[in-house]
């Protein structure tokens, strides 16, 4: 197959992993005894959430940004975020001297808003009911000669996110399957770059909410799917559909998606606070959510890698939700 010129390979994930020297920490690698007698495998968990800004999206961002030129420095960039990619392009332009402006919705967990205001952007908010924060973006660009910088379509933002598959690969070695969560596939794309060529033969496979599961339906039907604000708690993985890069990424590099519902995430999210100590937000248990669920099928002892992608949790509404949850299935009222 001759490679697409205009999508990234491993050679960018490289370049990105020297711009990000210095910069982005290399995040540890945890295992759990628990995890591994519950799951029959050998797991390793890549921590993003002790990621800078919280999450693996400053991996992409500060990649992107650190390329612009002196021109597109000077205007400032844009971009459209839930939260996450918000903070990291805010934290990435404050640490190059940028201008930062975020498009955020309304309802975005008030920890993000805070933290993204706080590394010094200009915070938009929208009502996503209303119009699409991708409109009010493309505006704002055009207005103010700003550079858009895409949370997840685009080659310089690929190749930063994975360059976690591949500090994973090295610290823990080859892989039989890897686990990642999928929103918009930035992070998923990236990390099967890596993987398929540091790890040959490992199972790349993506994971959604079941409410969210555009990635799914197109990766199984070839047709790129799209779904609208769908209702999860996974708020980084609200994405409208897969971009023109990531969308033949994913079909060219994925094993399989999957899906978990909202209580499955809820569950594995748990986990993950009270049994291994570290705080996840709910579209960071994705990929954990999965694996405890069995949604792929394994060898036992297999070899496998899950990305927990943020930490970036809004405590108080994370505990209603499990409140309520709790009090569903006990059938009284939260």
């Amino acid at each position: 197959m001759v490679p697409d010129p205009d999508l990234p390979t491993y050679a960018h994930v490289e370049a990105a992993a020297r711009r990000l020297e210095g910069h982005a920490h290399r995040t540890p690698v945890l295992t759990s005894g628990t995890v591994d007698r519950r799951t029959g495998a050998k797991v390793y968990f890549k921590c993003e959430n002790f990621q800078r800004s919280g999450a693996f999206k400053f991996r992409g961002a500060y990649n992107a940004l650190s390329q612009l030129g002196a021109a597109e420095k000077s205007r400032g960039v844009v971009t459209f975020s839930s939260g996450n990619h918000a903070q990291a392009v805010a934290l990435s332009a404050q640490l190059l001297g940028i201008r930062a402006v975020i498009v955020m919705p309304d309802d975005a967990a008030s920890v993000k808003l805070e933290a993204t205001r706080g590394y010094g952007a200009e915070v938009i908010t929208y009502d996503k009911t209303k119009t699409t924060r991708e409109s009010i973006a493309r505006a704002l660009a055009q207005e103010r000669g700003l550079t858009m910088v895409p949370p997840y379509d685009d080659a310089h933002v690929i190749a930063g996110q994975g360059t976690a598959a591949k500090e994973l690969i090295e610290d823990a070695g080859p892989l039989d399957w890897l686990l990642v969560c999928t929103g918009g596939a930035g992070l998923t794309s990236g990390c099967a770059i890596a993987a398929h060529h540091l790890s040959p033969g490992c199972k790349v496979v993506g994971v959604e909410p079941a409410a969210g599961d555009d990635a799914t339906r197109s990766f199984r039907t070839g047709v790129l799917q799209t779904v609208d604000n769908p209702d999860t708690i996974a708020d980084g993985a609200r994405t409208p559909s897969l971009g023109t890069l990531t969308f033949p990424l994913v079909q060219k590099l994925l094993h399989d998606m999957v899906t978990v519902d909202d209580d499955q995430l809820l569950d594995a999210m748990l986990f993950l606070w009270e049994r291994m100590k570290i705080v996840v937000e709910p579209t960071g248990a994705l990929a954990t959510a999965a694996l405890f669920e069995r949604k792929i099928e394994y060898k036992s002892g297999a070899r496998i890698g899950v990305i927990v992608s943020g930490g970036n949790v809004d405590v108080r509404a994370a505990c209603a939700l499990i409140r309520a949850r709790d009090a569903r299935k006990k059938g009284g009222t939260p």
